[in-house]
């Protein structure tokens, strides 16, 4: 594992090679869920839809939900730069620890991780628009009807520094209760709850 939090300014031995291993069983996986998740998707919408879990943001996002960049091994040069906090550091060294826990645990743990880490991703994606985001689709939706933009509110979060899961609600004045989502991010927290409150509102079914 320290291998993998060991970037190319720190050492000549670094996590280059388990990023590149952990790339492809990114892929892999979350291919093979969209597969199992959208049974009536064309290529070109799984396509899009894996693009949207793999890319840096994404990845970059998760990293930080469990402070990651507080454990990576950098030169002087990126630790004066704010490298721990660069997007791309931070996303190649995500996946250089999926293939280290590949090569240590297995296939199946690695799913496990990958599927757990995605999880609040998966939960916002849909077919009927394959480029927004639940945040997005429900701030337009409400807006295009004239109401007040949704709220979004932290209630709480639990677990480690290293894995955290935050909780939030989302109040939409078209609904009597707020909705709820949680991730290992706010913000993925709160597409989930985004998510939630489309399906509450009738918009989508959650099956699109």
């Amino acid at each position: 594992m320290v291998l993998a939090l060991t970037h190319r300014s720190f050492a000549g031995r670094n996590n280059e090679r388990l990023e590149f291993l952990g790339d492809a069983i990114l892929n892999f996986v979350a291919g093979e869920a969209l597969f199992d998740r959208f049974p009536l998707a064309r290529e070109g919408q799984l396509s899009r839809l894996r693009a949207r879990l793999v890319k840096g943001e994404t990845l970059a996002v998760l990293a930080r939900g469990f402070d990651l960049g507080d454990y990576l091994r950098l030169g002087s040069g990126e630790l004066k730069s704010g490298g721990f906090r660069r997007e791309s550091i931070l996303a190649d060294a995500l996946e250089a620890l999926i293939g280290a826990i590949y090569l240590d645990a297995g296939m199946d743990m690695a799913r496990e991780r990958v599927l757990a880490w995605l999880a609040g991703e998966f939960e916002g994606l849909t077919l009927v628009d394959t480029n927004k985001d639940p945040k997005t689709r429900l701030q337009e939706h409400l807006q295009s009807r004239g109401c007040e933009l949704p709220r979004y509110e932290v209630v709480d979060i639990q677990g480690e520094p290293h894995c955290r899961t935050f909780f939030v609600e989302c109040e939409v004045v078209l609904l009597n209760e707020k909705s709820r989502g949680q991730g290992v991010s706010r913000r993925i927290a709160e597409q989930v709850a985004a998510a939630a409150a489309l399906i509450a509102l009738g918009v989508e079914n959650g099956n699109d």
